[in-house]
């Protein structure tokens, strides 16, 4: 049987690229970069894809995907433009979107975590941004897409632990938000879960992050603990008096025991460094 052809839009970026090192070995699967860095250029699996100037619809049509996972990120307007592109040429062919979205969509909901089917509402531009995509994919028969909520993601190589390691470095002031809480995931536990949702074909909502929540002031001095021993400045930021949630957990569509992970497992993960 050949190998399900996957094609991933942002395949430069952290979490693009972790997918695809996730999956490249199982599949046959093409990446995009945007900015030229020569472990791309001179991939054969990679295409330059300029979200501003190229049509999505040649990208597309050239690879001849199964799946695309789209990872974009960059100018609001133009992801808009491509998302659109995409479902249109989905709906007409053999293929599925697997849209990397946000917790972001519910954040004008603070008072609990969120689930799968609950109405979405954003105050920030990007959590609008991200609803804005997840209505056009709505649209679309259910089998043909998949939207993937994520929380904030961490990992070694991720750009919040090295903006991090760079304020404790450079003696500025770590900003922890003592009222948020929060679910948490990582690069290895993410891209492992949507290798599984690939395998088994799944569509539809998925809230892929921690099951157990924690404030964020918390989580961060934690992780800073195991990067190493410093003594950073931490500047807390309340938004709110009141304790606020921005947290994405699943109700309907559970992943298997062992693709879900705790918050705690995500904190062991930084004695690695």
């Amino acid at each position: 049987m050949e190998a399900k052809k996957i094609l991933i839009l942002g395949g430069s970026g952290f979490l693009g690229n972790a997918i695809y090192k996730e999956l490249c070995n199982y599949f046959d699967t093409y990446g995009t970069y945007f900015t030229a860095r020569r472990t791309f250029e001179n991939n054969q699996q990679f295409f330059r894809y300029d979200m501003q100037e190229d049509d999505v619809f040649e990208l597309v049509d050239k690879v001849r995907p199964q799946l695309i996972i789209s990872a974009l990120r960059g100018n609001f307007a133009a992801q808009v433009q491509a998302h659109k592109h995409l479902v249109e040429y989905i709906s007409k062919r053999d293929c599925k979107l697997y849209f990397i979205s946000s917790a972001n969509v519910f954040d004008a909901y603070s008072k609990y975590p969120s689930y799968e089917n609950d109405k979405t509402l954003s105050e920030s531009v990007y959590g609008r941004l991200k609803i804005k995509i997840e209505n056009m994919l709505l649209r679309l028969p259910a089998k043909k897409m998949a939207i993937l909520r994520v929380p904030m993601v961490f990992g070694n190589a991720s750009p919040r632990i090295k903006e991090i390691k760079k304020f404790i470095l450079d003696n500025e002031p770590v900003e922890v938000f003592p009222n948020l809480i929060l679910n948490v995931t990582n690069d290895d536990k993410l891209t492992q879960q949507i290798h599984y949702l690939i395998n088994r074909n799944k569509s539809g909502i998925y809230h892929l992050g921690s099951k157990d929540l924690v404030h964020h002031e918390d989580f961060i001095k934690e992780v800073v603990d195991r990067i190493g021993n410093f003594n950073p400045i931490f500047k807390r930021v309340f938004t709110t008096n009141d304790e606020r949630y921005l947290a994405v957990l699943p109700k309907d569509n559970k992943l298997p025991k062992n693709l879900q992970i705790g918050y705690q497992e995500i904190i062991d993960h930084h004695m690695m460094t």
